[in-house]
């Protein structure tokens, strides 16, 4: 029997730092993602890969704003369903071509994800997804004042708009990814956190103004699988403790309720660690095995062991 697993990527690390996120730069960076995730697969395991879109959600909204005066707009769901496709396309075409360079056959394919969520989530007068790149204090407030929009200091790297990030509540695609797992191929799905809907039953569904966080539907996800193990794959090689002081420390193995004494003693920032955490607590609590987060970088030191932060019971 073949082992499950699900591996959330970062949205962040398709555009890393300083960049400028062309299309060759996300090329160029997840094939270094799928080299790892390949690696994993050649050693028997079948993947689930999910991924954040938190810089290309904003590019598209903000070439959406911009070209507004010409062309349709598009709402923050139709943007959430556009980079579904353009990092799914990314990541394929990465994946593929890692498969055959290590003599794999597996079939890869990408499944647009809906996602139902409550429309009297309290995410909707309260938005802290951030989503778009990194501005100065000054840019910020300046597009505060000319845009409306909503910004926030972002894990100390710059100011970013935020937007409502709702509970996920349902993916509306479960039963086709489960069918497709079970065919052998590998598969990207959710993207972004998947499109969020409000799901008014008997084939009525409705977009909604929202950005859901990859991480915490990831976890919905993974517990629906039943999957043997959840990955979050971040820019960092481990979660931390005193994250950038003198007293930083490493956690290498932790249970759900060390992980909780830390969070709520305010060690992972909301925009960043935070909603890693709160998601593979939510599920090992759920009834999943075994969590890791960790770099892709280290993703096949992390199966061994020897590098990661492992979460279970």
């Amino acid at each position: 029997m073949h082992k499950k697993a699900l591996i959330a990527v970062g949205g962040n690390s398709l555009i890393k730092a300083g960049e400028r996120g062309t299309i060759e730069e996300q090329y160029y960076n997840a094939h270094q993602t799928a080299k790892s995730i390949v690696q994993m697969i050649k050693s028997g395991w079948h993947v689930v890969v999910t991924h954040g879109n938190g810089p290309q959600a904003g590019a598209a909204l903000l070439r959406s704003e911009r070209a507004a005066s010409e062309v349709y707009t598009h709402t923050l769901d139709m943007c959430v369903a556009t980079t579904q496709s353009e990092i799914g396309y990314i990541m394929h075409r990465a994946l593929e071509y890692e498969l055959r360079q290590n003599g794999l056959e597996h079939i890869v394919t990408t499944i647009p994800t809906m996602v139902a969520v409550d429309p009297e989530d309290a995410a909707f007068k309260n938005p802290t997804k951030p989503i778009g790149p990194f501005y100065t204090k000054e840019v910020a407030l300046e597009k505060k004042r000319n845009l409306g929009w909503d910004v926030v200091e972002d894990a100390a790297r710059g100011y970013r708009r935020v937007v409502a990030s709702p509970e996920p509540k349902k993916v509306l695609q479960l039963e086709i990814i489960n069918k497709v797992i079970e065919f052998g191929a590998v598969v990207i799905a959710l993207g972004g956190g998947g499109i969020p809907v409000i799901d008014k039953g008997k084939g009525v569904i409705v977009g909604s103004e929202a950005v859901i966080d990859k991480d915490r539907s990831s976890s919905l996800l993974a517990n629906k699988l039943d999957v043997d193990l959840f990955i979050i794959s971040t820019d960092a090689d481990q979660v931390y403790i005193d994250f950038k002081k003198k007293t930083q420390k490493g956690l290498r193995e932790v249970t759900t309720d060390q992980l909780m004494e830390y969070h709520n003693a305010g060690q992972f920032p909301a925009g960043s660690m935070g909603p890693k955490v709160e998601s593979v607590v939510k599920y090992i609590h759920n009834g999943g095995r075994h969590a890791i987060i960790t770099s892709y970088e280290h993703l096949m030191d992390a199966l061994e062991g020897n590098a990661g932060t492992h979460i279970k019971i």
